[in-house]
C-alpha cells in the first residue's frame, strides 16, 4: 500500500481547513490555529471584500473587529490620530470573521500583484502567512518591545509565530480561556472554587452544589461532538497523562493506560447513577452554544469555555457577571496546570509600500498610554502579550484579569492538543475528524467497552498519520 505524503504546506492548510469550524467555540483551540482568539466578534461595520489595496503614501490597515465596540473605536481612534500626526493619508477598515474566511487567498494575491495593505492585525496562522510568504520579518520590532515592556506571553507565543529563528509577526494581544464557576452557589455550599486541585474535586463540588429541583445542576460540560466536548475530553486525557502522540510528535501512543483511565472517568461521570443529579437535561446532545445559554440562563454552576459568556453577560448586564469567577482548571495527576494564552498579531504584508510608518504604527500601538485604555474595557478580549504591560492598574479593572495573568505566565509550557509535542497538522485532523467525541459515543451509547473504543480510536489515528507520510511501524 502506498503511503501519501504530505507537506508541510498542505499540512498547513489541512489544519486551516479543518479547524475553521471549531475556532470560534473550544477552550483548546486546534493547535496550528492556536494563534486565534476562539472568540466570536460582532461585525456590524465591517468591510466587505475585497479587500482595500495598498498604495505608497497612503497607510493601510486592516483589523479585526472587537467584542466591545468601545475597544474597536480607540484602536481605530488611535491609528487615525498617529497617521494625523505624522500627516499621512489613512485607509483604515475592518474585516470580520466570515471576510476572514478568504482573507488568507486575498493577501497571497495582493502581495503577488504588489499592492498588500500595509499593517493587519489578526489572529490568522503565522505559521500559514509565513509558508505562503506574505509577511515581513518582524524580528527587529519584537526585539524592541521586548526590550520597552518585558517577556512575550504567553511563552508558547513564539512557536506560532517564530521561525527559522525570526518572528513573522508582533505579539499584540493576548486570550485565554478558562473554567467559570458560580461563586454565589459554591460559596453558599460551603466550597472555595479557588481551591479546587484534581478532576474528582472538581466533580465532586459540583455534585454537592447540584440541586435539580431548583434547576441548578453542577457541571455544565458535554462529551458530544463539539469544540467545547472535544476541549474537553482532550483536557482530562492529558490531565491523566494521556496524549495523542509522544514528545517528536511522530509516534501515536493514544492507547495507554493513562488515556483508558480518563476514559473510564469520564464514562463514570455522564453514565453512573452518583452524578446523575449534576448533569443538565440533555448534556448528551450538547453543542457548542449549550453551555453558554445554559450559564448565561443561571442553571449551571461549572463549565469551560473561552470568554465570549464572561463578556456576553457583562455586555448585557447579566446578574451572572457579577457572580462568576474565572478559575483554573483541574490538575494533572503530578500536580501541574496545563493551560497557556493564544495570540493576536501584527504583520507588515511583504512589499507593503509604507513599513517604516507601519512600524512606527506597531510601537505606537503597544504604548502603555495607548493600549491599557482599550485592555480595561477589553472584559479579557484585549489583554497585553508582554508581561511588563501586566500593570496594577489594568489588574485593577476587573478582579478576574488576576487569574487570567496567571495563566498568561504559566511557566508549564503547553502546546495544547498536540502536547507534549509541538503543534502539527496531523493532530488538528484528529480534532477535524471528532475521533474524541466518536470514542466517547461508542461508550456512553454504543456500548462499546473502554478498552475497545480506546483502541479504537487509536487506530484511527495512527491512519491518520500512515496517509500523512508518518508510519507507525
Amino acid at each position: 500500500m502506498n503511503k501519501k505524503k504530505i507537506s508541510r504546506r498542505d499540512f498547513l492548510a489541512a489544519a486551516t481547513a479543518a479547524g475553521a469550524g471549531l475556532v470560534a467555540t473550544g477552550l483548546r483551540v486546534p493547535a496550528v490555529l492556536a494563534d486565534a482568539t476562539a472568540t466570536p466578534t460582532p461585525a456590524p461595520t465591517s468591510t466587505p471584500m475585497p479587500l482595500p489595496q495598498g498604495a505608497e503614501g497612503q497607510l493601510t490597515v486592516i483589523h479585526k473587529t472587537e467584542y466591545f465596540k468601545e475597544v474597536q473605536q480607540l484602536f481605530q481612534d488611535d491609528v487615525t490620530k498617529f497617521a494625523a500626526a505624522k500627516g499621512v493619508k489613512l485607509d483604515i477598515s475592518t474585516a470580520n470573521p466570515e471576510a476572514f474566511g478568504d482573507f488568507m487567498a486575498k493577501m497571497v494575491a495582493a502581495v503577488k500583484a504588489g499592492n498588500p495593505p500595509d499593517l493587519g492585525y489578526h489572529t490568522i496562522s503565522i505559521l500559514q502567512m509565513h509558508d505562503q510568504d506574505i509577511v515581513e520579518d518582524m524580528s527587529d520590532l519584537v526585539a524592541k518591545a521586548v526590550s520597552l515592556y518585558g517577556d512575550v506571553v504567553p511563552a508558547t507565543a513564539e512557536f506560532y509565530a517564530k521561525l527559522d529563528g525570526k518572528w513573522w509577526a508582533v505579539p499584540y494581544i493576548s486570550v485565554a480561556g478558562t473554567w467559570y464557576a458560580r461563586k454565589d452557589v459554591f460559596d453558599a455550599a460551603g466550597i472555595d472554587v479557588k481551591s479546587l486541585g484534581s478532576w474528582d474535586e472538581y466533580r465532586d463540588a459540583a455534585l454537592k452544589v447540584s440541586n435539580p429541583d431548583k434547576k441548578m445542576w453542577g457541571w455544565g460540560m458535554t462529551v458530544n461532538r463539539s469544540g467545547d466536548g472535544h476541549g474537553l475530553i482532550v483536557a482530562c486525557i492529558q490531565g491523566f497523562g494521556g496524549s495523542f502522540t509522544d514528545e517528536s510528535g511522530k509516534k501515536v501512543v493514544f492507547n495507554s493506560p493513562e488515556t483508558i483511565a480518563a476514559v473510564e472517568w469520564l464514562k463514570e461521570t455522564y453514565t453512573s447513577d452518583k452524578y446523575k443529579p449534576m448533569l443538565p437535561p440533555g448534556i448528551q446532545s450538547w453543542t457548542d452554544p449549550s453551555n453558554n445559554e445554559a450559564y448565561l440562563a443561571g442553571t449551571i454552576a461549572l463549565t469551560l469555555n473561552q470568554l465570549s459568556i464572561y463578556d456576553k453577560a457583562k455586555a448585557d448586564k447579566n446578574p451572572v457577571f457579577e457572580e462568576t469567577a474565572l478559575i483554573h482548571g483541574p490538575k494533572t495527576k503530578d500536580g501541574r496546570r496545563l493551560e497557556a494564552g493564544t495570540s493576536g498579531w501584527l504583520t507588515i504584508f511583504k512589499g507593503a509600500k509604507n513599513q517604516d510608518v507601519a512600524k512606527e504604527l506597531i510601537l505606537n500601538l503597544l504604548d502603555p498610554a495607548n493600549f491599557t485604555p482599550m485592555a480595561k474595557l477589553g472584559g479579557g478580549l484585549f489583554l497585553p502579550a508582554y508581561k511588563n504591560l501586566w500593570t496594577e492598574d489594568l489588574l485593577g479593572a476587573d478582579p478576574n484579569f488576576s487569574v487570567l495573568k496567571e495563566v498568561m505566565f504559566n511557566p508549564v509550557i503547553y502546546y495544547g492538543n498536540s502536547h507534549p509535542a509541538k503543534p502539527t497538522a496531523l493532530v488538528d485532523q484528529i480534532i477535524a475528524a471528532s475521533i474524541p467525541s466518536q470514542m466517547m459515543s461508542n461508550v456512553i451509547a454504543n456500548g462499546m467497552s473502554v478498552k475497545d473504543a480506546v483502541k479504537d480510536a487509536h487506530d484511527k489515528i495512527v491512519q491518520i498519520f500512515e496517509e500523512g507520510g508518518v508510519p507507525q511501524s
